[in-house]
């Protein structure tokens, strides 16, 4: 399904061929203390899905959208005086995506800006690994930008493993700082909107500008905050074992501007926007496991449980089971089971009285906020032979991975993903 461009990977393969030949070079130093490459990772994958829900028209809709993602990491590391490794990770990833339903922002147009968009999302991070004392200290930073969002993120972590290596324990902290361009659908802008109707009905219909200038629109803060905790336990050697607590606050803008509430009322489609609070609390609690089934075969099972203080409260089951067909290559079936309950701003489609605008404060129309139950269902393939990828010396792995996404009130999706890693 994702073709993966010849140029892209002449490029790589050429940076490969340079990066070995360098390597070559040094093989007579007995420690070489240089920062050098030690690893390449390519990503690239297609997504595609369809439903007939969306928020952007109010529950009823296509949801068709179409993403194409391509993300390309660089370590880089060194050893200094005291066998400390450092670890330098340069990260870069582009998504292309086409949505039907954003084209709905301004139904006048024939295409508008939002139907189809690039987001580009560039990082970094740094790592120090002291393997003597057992410890892991990271710091990383990131940014964003799509059509109506810009976000700036930074994070840190530290890790630290017991004097038998059989137990670790990570902290991981981040914080994200964006800033959300207002766009609300055409006919509820301030352009076409009278000051009677200021509490969000639209009004009878106003022509619009042929394609929105997104760049004068206002813009609001929207900034996210979390930690998250593990701990792993090695128990035997076929059996580990892992609690993973999490802590995630948001607080700012909250909304999606551009999505419609159609109201109650017959033989008229009057819509009011939806409003969701300005701070949202989540806190999701997990533990996964590993057991070896033989030499072969290990069974991987993951449960989640996650509450907010908007009412929504979900649990995830998955389980993994990867397989070695050969000493190289391994095949790995997955399955994830998920259900949510609602959050109580929520309000299905048409169900909103116009006098109930004056008593709710909070509302939205958006299923990915309702109640559900889903199942995503693949398989993943994984090549990494010793004398590398088709024998080329370097190219030490591919995998492949595919799944179908279905969700109990239609939405359902594929998606394909192809990595390629190179060891230098």
């Amino acid at each position: 399904m994702r073709r993966i461009s010849l140029s892209i990977l002449g490029l790589f393969f050429g940076v490969l061929s340079a990066f070995s030949q360098a390597a070559d070079k040094d093989t007579a130093k007995y420690i070489d203390r240089k920062l050098t490459a030690s690893e390449i990772n390519l990503v690239s994958s297609y997504y595609t899905q369809d439903g007939n829900r969306s928020p952007v028209t109010g529950g009823v809709g296509t949801e068709k959208l179409r993403d194409n993602a391509n993300i390309i990491d660089l370590k880089l590391a060194y050893s200094d005086r005291k066998s400390r490794e450092h670890i330098f990770t340069l990260e870069a990833g582009v998504d292309n995506y086409t949505s039907a339903s954003s084209d709905k922002i301004n139904p006048r147009t024939i295409s508008s800006a939002s139907s189809h968009d690039t987001r580009f999302y560039p990082s970094t991070s740094y790592t120090l690994h002291n393997d003597k004392k057992r410890f892991d200290f990271g710091v990383n930073a990131s940014y964003s930008k799509e059509f109506d969002y810009r976000s700036f993120g930074t994070g840190i972590k530290f890790g630290k493993t017991s004097k038998d290596r059989n137990r670790e324990f990570e902290i991981k902290t981040s914080g994200y700082f964006d800033r959300y361009t207002i766009i609300h659908p055409i006919e509820l802008s301030a352009a076409n909107v009278s000051s009677a109707s200021y509490l969000g009905i639209s009004g009878q219909g106003h022509s619009g500008p042929r394609e929105a200038k997104y760049r004068n629109y206002p813009t609001q803060p929207r900034n996210s905050f979390d930690a998250s905790f593990v701990l792993s336990q090695v128990v035997n050697k076929r059996f580990q074992v892992a609690v993973l607590a999490d802590v995630a606050y948001q607080k700012g803008f909250l909304s999606t501007p551009f999505h419609r509430i159609y109201l109650n009322l017959p033989d008229t489609m009057r819509a009011v926007l939806e409003i969701l609070p300005s701070t949202h609390l989540k806190i999701p609690l997990g533990v996964r496991a590993s057991y070896f089934l033989g030499d072969r075969i290990i069974i991987k099972g993951y449960y989640r449980f996650y509450t907010d203080d908007w009412g929504l409260h979900s649990h995830t089951f998955n389980v993994e089971t990867p397989i070695k067909l050969t000493p190289f290559i391994s095949i790995s079936p997955f399955y994830r089971f998920y259900t949510q309950s609602a959050v109580k701003y929520y309000i299905p489609y048409k169900s909103l009285n116009p006098s109930d605008t004056l008593t709710i404060p909070f509302r939205t129309t958006d299923d990915d906020l309702s109640k559900f139950n889903s199942n995503f269902l693949g398989i993943d393939l994984r090549f990494a032979p010793p004398k590398g990828i088709f024998g080329i010396e370097g190219w030490s792995m591919f995998e492949i991975r595919y799944g179908n996404y279905r969700r109990s009130d239609g939405l359902h999706s594929d998606i394909i993903t192809a990595n390629l890693k190179f060891k230098l």
